[in-house]
């Protein structure tokens, strides 16, 4: 559903554990880089989201681990919505190897769409009016970033 945005970096050292793999955790915080720069790749960061009074916690996450990574390893996360309903939004993640091109894990979060002080919120607009339109282009220009990023229709 939409485009794919892909975010490219370096597995750092500090992100390894004791056996020189990837700790599980990361892979979420790599999710959130994902979501962000797919966010900020559709020219309206999550910090634009929050000033309009959007807020969108995770409520559910899954990771399968395939294939492990190492430390300097390239790493490209790609980043979709898989689905959206009037009060979520799910995005859906490849973290790839890209020497290899190959899948390290894949996985998912879901978001509720919630006011300020937490209240579930229906079709929160105009956020919610944009999101659909920007699903239903199709995208496939480079928008450079600090971190390399693209994007990209499946």
């Amino acid at each position: 559903m939409g485009p794919v945005v892909s975010t490219c970096f370096r597995v750092r050292y500090g992100e390894t554990d004791q056996m020189g793999v990837v700790f599980n955790a990361h892979y979420l915080s790599w999710f959130e880089i994902g979501r962000t720069e797919y966010c900020r790749a559709l020219s309206r960061p999550y910090t634009l989201w929050e000033e309009e009074g959007v807020f969108l916690p995770v409520v559910e996450a899954s990771i399968r681990f395939k294939n492990p990574l190492r430390y300097d390893d390239q790493v490209c996360i790609k980043t979709s919505v898989r689905e959206v309903t009037p009060y979520s939004i799910t995005f859906a993640y490849k973290v790839i190897r890209e020497e290899e091109s190959r899948v390290a894990a894949e996985g998912s979060t879901k978001h509720a769409f919630c006011d300020r002080s937490g209240k579930l919120v229906r079709e929160p607009e105009p956020f919610y009016g944009w999101l659909l339109k920007q699903l239903e282009q199709t995208m496939e220009e480079v928008v450079p970033r600090e971190r390399k990023t693209d994007i990209a229709r499946e």
